[in-house]
């Protein structure tokens, strides 16, 4: 049976960590919103009114089965395609180590839009250069740290040890997101994490990864994602 991943089929966005991830494990799954009605097809999933109906995109189904939220998606995966240790505990850590990126993630969106996504960039130029300064000030400097400690203590292959995870897969995402949003700041920051930028080169080298990033699957960075590239903002 193949997944059914629904996501805007336009962008990267939060949909991109389950992509990389059903990537990797080699999982048939049909990208519901990116061929013919699937846009209607999403739309009504979501307006559903009755049963489990998920909030937003993304969501994956998988039979009768529906799962909303990134790192819920990914806890579900995880466990059924090797992605994932299999004790419960450790099931756990890497789960609330995907929390942990989700709220970087966030963080990474308020920069271009601290006053909300109603608002155009446009209508919140001041704002947004002043978030984006505290963003690299203070939040790059604690969430990238932090992870590269974990890969340090770990031994530096994976964050949680010799064995590839989703969340290794979601650390690529974010240095590949980071370098197109903010290429100058982020390459003078990256001597700071060069375990991180290792486990970036491990992770596009896997084979799966590797054929994924070369392929059409794989939609290019853009002004309309979570990663956003505006010059005024990169230092």
């Amino acid at each position: 049976m193949r997944y059914e991943l629904y996501y805007w089929p336009m962008i990267q966005g939060r949909g991109e960590y389950v992509r990389l991830a059903l990537e990797e494990a080699g999982a048939r799954y049909d990208d519901v919103a990116r061929r013919g009605n699937g846009m209607a097809a999403m739309t009504r999933m979501m307006d559903a009114g009755k049963g489990t109906p998920p909030f937003a995109p993304p969501f994956l189904k998988d039979g009768k089965l529906v799962i909303g939220q990134t790192a819920n998606i990914l806890l579900y995966l995880g466990s059924r395609h090797g992605l994932a240790p299999k004790a419960e505990a450790g099931r756990l850590w890497v789960h609330q180590l995907q929390l942990t990126i989700a709220d970087l993630v966030l963080e990474v969106h308020d920069t271009h839009h601290p006053l909300g996504p109603s608002l155009y960039y446009e209508d919140q130029r001041a704002p947004a250069k002043k978030r984006t300064e505290e963003f690299w000030k203070e939040r790059v400097p604690k969430y990238l740290g932090y992870f590269e400690d974990l890969l340090a203590a770990n031994g530096g292959t994976y964050v949680t040890g010799r064995r590839l995870t989703y969340v290794d897969l979601s650390l690529f995402q974010i240095v590949e997101g980071l370098r197109y949003a903010f290429p100058k700041r982020m390459k003078a920051f990256e001597r700071k994490i060069p375990g991180l930028v290792e486990l970036r080169d491990r992770v596009a080298a896997r084979p799966n990864i590797k054929t994924y990033l070369a392929s059409d699957r794989r939609i290019a960075f853009n002004e309309d994602g979570i990663f956003r590239r505006y010059k005024a903002l990169d230092g």
